[in-house]
């Protein structure tokens, strides 16, 4: 692997910083412009070979164990650390996901959830462009679904200038190009936990699932602190608000000084679309902390990392 990836638990909160847009970002073909997005965190967060990268995700999947998920899986929250650490959770998630792709159940578009770590902004900015780029090739971005989730909607708009160096939503692609590779994307950060905006979100989702077949990926890490018990106990409180499908309890135990999950309006947004659906449950499929997998981290940082899957009551799976 020609770039090495930093093993330390501080990698998990590397807060990524603003780049240029990478030479040859848009291409010219029959003088239309041809936007290709890239995801930069190939050799921080991810192996930035494609080989390497693809075998690493693959063997995630593979290794992960779980239960026939009964009804269409519409929503899920998968972890963005390091995939050294978070990526055996995430394989949980999208090991679910492939074997209902398997069946014929793969949805259409793909709505990855995120949010900047280097700081707030109003509402949510939509990544704009035709396609995004990691090692493991490209991928088209759904511009009419964008387009749908942003019309009449003042809170929901396209711009890519806060997708610029961040990765709670795109450490999740490589994830979805493995599993999904039809599917096409929306990739979208929220900057605030405004009610209006969670709402603006949710609503513009439910009418997306009228659409498309949707799959809506929050993207986000548990609680990070020294305290390895600590983080432990609160995980475990918050994954069983997140199975009982209490927003409104996890909203409430949430603050910047608290933060249960650091995507918490990511979550928020992707449960109240869930349950708008039909969801009556959230089923945590696994869930580890650095300190369970490196000790050592123990009394300097811990992060939690849940994988949760969202189906419809089997009855509902066909919509």
């Amino acid at each position: 692997m020609k770039s090495t990836i930093v093993l330390t638990v501080a990698v998990t909160l590397l807060i990524g910083c603003g780049a240029p847009l990478r030479k040859g970002e848009i291409a010219m073909s029959n003088k239309t412009p041809h936007v290709v997005r890239h995801a930069l965190g190939g050799g921080r967060w991810f192996p930035d070979d494609k080989a390497t990268l693809g075998k690493m995700v693959n063997e995630y999947i593979a290794a992960a164990q779980v239960n026939p998920v009964k009804g269409r899986i519409i929503g899920a929250i998968s972890p963005h650390a390091g995939y050294v650490y978070s990526g055996p959770i995430a394989g949980y998630v999208f090991r679910a996901i492939q074997e209902q792709a398997a069946k014929g159940n793969a949805p259409d578009t793909v709505v990855i959830l995120g949010f900047s770590h280097r700081g707030g902004f109003r509402g949510v900015a939509l990544m704009d462009g035709d396609a995004i780029r990691s090692p493991l090739g490209e991928m088209a971005l759904d511009k009419d679904a964008a387009a749908l989730l942003a019309s009449n909607r003042p809170s929901i708009y396209l711009d890519y200038a806060p997708h610029n160096g961040e990765h709670s939503a795109e450490n999740q692609i490589p994830f979805v190009q493995s599993v999904l590779p039809n599917a096409r994307l929306v990739v979208a950060l929220i900057g605030d936990h405004e009610p209006k905006t969670l709402n603006e979100m949710a609503g513009g989702l439910v009418e997306l699932a009228k659409a498309k077949k949707i799959l809506v990926i929050a993207s986000s890490d548990m609680l990070h602190d020294p305290d390895y018990n600590l983080v432990t106990r609160t995980d475990q409180v918050s994954l069983k608000n997140v199975a009982a499908m209490k927003t409104q309890e996890l909203m409430a135990h949430w603050s910047y000084e608290n933060q249960i999950f650091c995507g918490m309006s990511a979550i928020a947004v992707m449960m109240q679309f869930a349950e708008k659906q039909g969801c009556r449950e959230g089923i945590v499929l696994r869930y580890r902390n650095s300190g369970d997998d490196h000790p050592e981290s123990r009394g300097n940082w811990v992060v939690g990392y849940g994988a949760v899957v969202f189906p419809l009551p089997a009855a509902s799976a066909a919509r």
